[in-house]
């Protein structure tokens, strides 16, 4: 296998109008993972920091295969609903990213994604949403009644229908060829909400560093409004 060289760039923000950063993310060789925790008071924090520990033993593996990744899902799952079962309202988090696994003697990219988190990925001049929202609002773009670019204004934007630690909530995968020169964005929904594809296709296009690219990507979401927590993790190949 070659040798693979990635470099990243991680910022969160708590944003305007929270009082309590309820994104978490891990940025580590093989995993590049954010969660986006929800339930209130302390219940969210609490949700998304669990499910980063869930993966925290895959940091520094450089040989891991798809099941270790859905492993380390499933693990997430039982922590969190741990937690929900204790609190009165419950709790939940979000959970995408990217993870670097061996199959077939080659290295992928596998995407994951449980909730309205989100990865994209940059080849060349051209911007792809590789996941897909499992949100109220993605159901009405698929039925055909609502835009794509409505979704960030629609009032029930933030109403996921899957979450970690929920019941018969499935992790979505996604097995990517690893391209030189690409470059991923992983983020909350706290960033997506602020800031239309166009916007974030031209961020990382600059050719920033990655550090300085998450952190501009952030900042600017929060000059928008930050109606939310906002999280950026920027990987370059």
């Amino acid at each position: 296998m070659t040798t693979l060289t990635i470099t990243t760039g991680a910022q969160t923000d708590t944003g305007r109008r929270r009082t309590m950063n309820e994104d978490s993310l891990l940025a580590a060789y093989p995993v590049f993972i954010v969660a986006d925790g929800m339930g209130g008071h302390d219940a969210g924090d609490r949700a998304s920091a669990a499910v980063i520990d869930a993966f925290r033993p895959l940091v520094g593996v450089d040989d891991l295969a798809p099941h270790d990744v859905m492993a380390a899902v499933q693990r997430a799952h039982h922590s969190v609903a741990t937690i929900a079962d204790a609190l009165p309202n419950g709790a939940g988090s979000t959970l995408t990213g990217i993870v670097v696994v061996t199959q077939n003697e080659n290295r992928w990219w596998l995407v994951l994604n449980i909730g309205d988190s989100r990865v994209y990925r940059l080849i060349g001049n051209t911007l792809q949403q590789v996941t897909v929202d499992h949100s109220v609002a993605q159901e009405l773009v698929d039925g055909g009644k609502l835009r794509r670019e409505d979704m960030a204004t629609y009032s029930g934007r933030n109403v996921i229908t899957r979450a970690v630690g929920a019941p018969d909530s499935e992790a979505e995968y996604w097995l990517l060829p690893i391209v030189t020169g690409e470059r991923l964005l992983i983020c909350s929904d706290g960033l997506t909400g602020e800031l239309p594809d166009e916007s974030l296709r031209a961020g990382l296009a600059l050719g920033g560093s990655t550090q300085q690219t998450a952190t501009t990507l952030v900042m600017q979401a929060v000059e928008r409004g930050g109606r939310d927590n906002v999280t950026a993790i920027v990987v370059d190949v």
